[in-house]
């Protein structure tokens, strides 16, 4: 029913988005009727996909955050997500594989695309993330949320602590190998880019739906 070549997933894509996502065929068929529901160009626009953010943050502004992690995968920058693209993001923001999740969280963090970060970009990247903390929490135990130490409860002490943790001078840059491998070494940093526990994050959404 409606199922016509347009509106229907490539064989040779769904094979390639199950092999390389946490999702299934019937998944990635009801989510590709949605997407085109709603973006019948087979784009999506950043505005569009802020709006998709907004949606999972309803009582905070994930604009700012929403802007960079659409950068981060608006490869050609042409200012638009295509469904693999879109997929993809999905996937990777709420948990890929270390290596694919870690190169990704570099290209978020690589604001200005030049391939090293620098402690200006890792500040800007906790200010977009800060404003959805409270939401975030929300979705954690409260006994967590009191958890939060002195020198983490704000962007500009967060960055500090996460640059520290790198060992880097004030005007010093992070390559992505450096980057991939300091976060793989210190379970500290991987904490303070991603917040709180993913995985609880990931377990109160699950339960939401059911």
């Amino acid at each position: 029913m409606g199922n016509t070549k347009s509106s229907a997933l490539s064989k040779e894509l769904l094979e390639e988005l199950k092999s390389n996502t946490k999702y299934s065929e019937p998944e990635l068929c009801t989510w590709y009727q949605s997407f085109l529901k709603e973006c019948p160009s087979g784009k999506i626009s950043k505005q569009q996909f802020e709006g998709i953010y907004a949606s999972f943050f309803p009582d905070a502004d994930p604009t700012a955050y929403a802007r960079h992690v659409f950068r981060s995968f608006d490869t050609n920058a042409d200012g638009t997500l295509d469904f693999k693209e879109y997929i993809v993001a999905l996937h990777l923001t709420s948990g890929g594989k270390t290596l694919q999740k870690l190169e990704w969280a570099f290209a978020l963090y690589d604001v200005d695309g030049n391939g090293t970060i620098s402690k200006n970009e890792i500040q800007e990247i906790v200010k977009s993330t800060h404003n959805l903390l409270p939401s975030i929490f929300n979705m954690i135990p409260a006994d967590d949320q009191k958890n939060l130490p002195d020198d983490e409860n704000t962007p500009e002490k967060r960055a500090e602590k996460i640059w520290k943790f790198f060992g880097k001078k004030e005007n010093d840059k992070i390559s992505e190998g450096e980057f991939i491998q300091g976060v793989m070494d210190n379970k500290e940093i991987l904490r303070l880019i991603q917040y709180d526990e993913p995985q609880k994050i990931k377990d109160k959404l699950k339960e939401k739906k059911q």
